[in-house]
């Protein structure tokens, strides 16, 4: 079974992709394959630096993720050019993985852009991670120590909560206390290790 986990900006969804991992599923990070793709020397950087300035890289040639932030959150055009560059790359990378190791234990794909993407469709479940909005702006500013503005720019550049939510199979909780994060994403994989048999 592969399991589709999404959800807005610091909604939890890593956390929740963590206690999964801890309950026996393989977890894959689309955000740690696009940083591995992204790395100093591999053709997508040059490529990123191509389109977007040399001005996007550090002293030690890797790339300026906070600088690269600023860009693409504030213009839609630059963000859809980096897109282009690095989506296709990481779908392939993760249906490979993802293919391979459900064979033997259920996945968990933890993808910020599951539906944008389209990686939906390779996953037999999906579900969102819901946080309150003043939840999401509090562990943006102290996480990222990002400011209200950058904050809104983050938040309008994903598909809405509600709008996941209505593509969703399920809607994991975390607007309370990790203790309580861990019985519900708890409750939920057990739930689908009883369909999954």
């Amino acid at each position: 079974m592969i399991i589709g986990l999404t959800g807005t900006i610091a909604s939890g969804k890593s956390e929740s992709a963590k206690i999964f991992a801890n309950l026996g599923a393989y977890c894959i990070d689309a955000d740690k394959i696009s940083r591995k793709l992204s790395a100093k020397g591999t053709p997508a950087l040059k490529e990123i630096s191509k389109t977007f300035g040399k001005e996007v890289l550090k002293k030690d040639g890797t790339l300026n993720r906070k600088k690269l932030a600023g860009i693409i959150f504030a213009n839609k055009a630059a963000k859809n050019k980096l897109e282009k560059i690095l989506h296709a790359k990481i779908i392939a990378e993760i249906k490979a993985i993802a293919f391979k190791k459900v064979k033997t234990r259920i996945v968990v794909i933890n993808a910020p852009l599951l539906f944008e993407t389209g990686l939906n469709k390779i996953c037999d479940i999906t579900a969102v991670v819901w946080s309150p909005c003043d939840v999401l702006e509090k562990r943006l500013a102290k996480r990222d120590g990002l400011n209200k503005k950058q904050i809104y720019e983050r938040i309008a550049s994903q598909l809405s909560f509600e709008k996941k939510a209505e593509k969703a199979d399920f809607i994991i909780d975390n607007c309370g206390a990790k203790a309580q994060l861990v019985k519900n994403v708890a409750a939920l994989y057990f739930l689908l290790t009883k369909i999954k048999q």
